[in-house]
């Protein structure tokens, strides 16, 4: 149940000050604190300023370092690797995402894998980030066992999510997948735990691995699409863990548990030049006739990203919902920390 409203500039002026508290450089703090608050104004809360205390704890324990040295290092012409020095997972993204864009310039396409990094919110940011620099975005992740595999009932696979970005002429809102593999994020089940909440039947299961609507008792969730997400979590594992010399699902630190532990994820980031292919301005123009095209099959279709873009321009003028227990972990770490705590609407 929603209790307040917090307004987006100051979510992220008073989760700036709590990471400085913490230890981070300015510079990491904004943009971590940015980095949530715009997942919030998009409406995918499990990803947004709800993680901020979870974040904190583990900065804490120093299993997310604080000040890590993150290095990259150009493998090829179009490829690199991006070492987060169990940093946090939002600062390396943004950095691969960077590194990949400048290999696209040079050859075409980058390609940048990371490792050694940590939880690193909604993929989304990243595609985005190099959709404004106008080029294609992909990107994929994975974490620990949150999600059985098809037919299975045990946690295996994390939420494993793909992201594609494909820039159109409003550089602000261009097409955009960000999607789990799971049927729902796990962070959504760790809301409603939060609330003491009940979610739809058929989202996760309990320690039986029957069916369970009450969250406390829910330990993980389905794939999508029954065996086509379960195959795609598979390979999006394959693609951010071995292949950048990081291990998968069961193998992997947990989100929530063993908070001492560095989580050791990796990732992959690629970015494509469309002036090597289509140019850009056939792109982006030919993007936007799609969308426009797609309106005129219905009356309420939605364009990939759109839903993230209507949520955004809604809690810009009305603030980000914030629950009362949520409000409540605010406070305690504002107290923990010595910083004011945030003013709700």
């Amino acid at each position: 149940m929603v209790n307040y409203f917090i307004d987006h500039n100051e979510a992220v002026d008073w989760a700036v000050k709590l990471f400085v508290a913490r230890g981070l450089e300015l510079n990491d703090a904004q943009t971590l604190a940015t980095s949530l608050t715009t997942t919030s104004l998009w409406g995918t809360d499990s990803h947004g300023i709800a993680r901020i205390t979870h974040y904190l704890s583990r900065f804490s324990t120093g299993s997310i370092k604080v000040k890590p040295q993150i290095t990259f290092n150009k493998t090829a012409v179009a490829t690199g690797i991006v070492d987060g020095d169990d940093g946090h997972g939002i600062i390396i993204l943004h950095e691969a995402a960077k590194q990949a864009i400048a290999l696209a310039k040079e050859a075409g396409a980058g390609v940048v894998g990371v490792k050694n990094s940590s939880h690193c919110g909604a993929i989304g940011l990243y595609t985005r980030q190099i959709a404004a620099a106008g080029m294609v975005g992909i990107a994929f992740t994975h974490s620990d066992s949150f999600v059985v595999p098809h037919g299975g009932k045990k946690p295996f696979f994390g939420t494993n999510p793909i992201s594609i970005a494909f820039p159109v002429t409003d550089a602000e809102k261009p097409i955009c997948l960000d999607m789990a593999t799971s049927i729902i994020p796990w962070n959504y089940i760790m809301n409603a735990k939060r609330e003491n909440g009940i979610v739809p039947k058929g989202y996760g299961v309990d320690n039986e691995g029957n069916d369970c609507v009450t969250a406390n008792d829910i330990i993980a969730v389905k794939p999508t699409a029954l065996h086509k997400g379960y195959a795609m979590a598979f390979l999006i594992d394959m693609l951010c863990g071995p292949l950048n010399g990081m291990g998968f699902g069961p193998e992997l630190t947990p989100m929530y548990d063993d908070l001492d532990k560095a989580r050791k994820l990796g990732s992959l980031v690629i970015a494509i030049d469309p002036e090597k292919f289509g140019g850009l301005e056939y792109v982006k123009a030919v993007g936007t006739r799609a969308i426009e095209t797609v309106k005129q099959y219905g009356d309420n279709i939605l364009f990939p990203g759109e839903p993230e873009y209507l949520s955004k321009a809604n809690r810009l003028a009305n603030g980000i919902p914030v629950t009362e227990a949520l409000a409540a972990e605010f406070a305690k770490w504002s107290k923990n920390l010595s910083v004011v705590p945030p003013t709700y609407k």
